[in-house]
């Protein structure tokens, strides 16, 4: 309740929540079963009278929550059958905890690629240049580089050489992994976070601190703008 003994407004359900409760109960009414495949993205926007826009951002609240695996070229495929309100539940959660790993990764992550700018090895740097070719493969031939985006992120800590870093970054994983597909999952983002990457690439391969952590910090600030957090 508000202050002032005031009733807070009830908040209706976004666009995509609303999807994502109908595409739960498709998965229901025809007792799908997981390695089923969903429709089609364009199929399931003509059916429910939405956007494909509308309609990818509720396949990758579901991507997220683990119910799915959207693989390219293969469309969505059913992980578990889940109940509506245990999908819903979990999405809030999500949306909720959001900021809260957006911090970390901007706290922990700048200052690791700022040591691995002062401390990388030629091999470090052959690792993180590798993972960022894994991305920029992927994502030429239609994929969201979310293999090549762990490996560099991955890499990048590795050569900061901190095992309680590295630790940290490991505890989160899970968590990071949710914004991660979140990210990636918004039209347009591949190319420009493998751009991103490429900027802090530099910075390490020139051995600047300063430079890599600002360019990881930037990297941040673009993926963590996602829809879910919008108004």
């Amino acid at each position: 309740m508000a202050a002032g003994g005031k009733i807070d407004r009830v908040e209706r359900p976004r666009l995509y929540e609303q999807v994502v409760e109908r595409l739960i109960n498709h998965v229901i009414a025809q007792r799908l079963e997981p390695g089923d495949r969903l429709p089609p993205e364009r199929d399931l926007a003509e059916n429910l009278g939405v956007s494909r826009a509308t309609v990818a951002q509720a396949l990758v609240a579901l991507e997220v929550l683990g119910v799915i695996n959207v693989q390219h070229g293969n469309g969505a495929v059913l992980l578990y059958r889940p109940s509506n309100a245990a999908v819903l539940r979990g999405l809030r959660e999500h949306t909720d905890r959001l900021p809260d790993i957006v911090d970390a990764r901007s706290a922990v992550e700048t200052k690791i690629a700022a040591l691995a700018a002062s401390r990388r090895t030629d091999e470090d740097l052959e690792q993180i240049e590798d993972a960022l070719h894994v991305m920029g493969e992927d994502i030429a031939v239609g994929g969201r580089g979310l293999e090549g985006d762990e490996l560099f992120h991955a890499a990048i800590t590795a050569a900061a050489h901190s095992s309680v870093l590295a630790r940290m970054m490991g505890q989160i994983a899970d968590l990071v992994r949710e914004t991660r597909i979140e990210s990636l999952g918004q039209e347009g983002r591949p190319e420009k976070s493998l751009e991103s990457h490429r900027a802090i690439v530099e910075a390490i391969r020139a051995q600047d601190p300063d430079a890599a952590a600002r360019a990881m910090a930037e990297h941040i600030e673009l993926v963590s703008d996602v829809a879910l957090l919008r108004p």
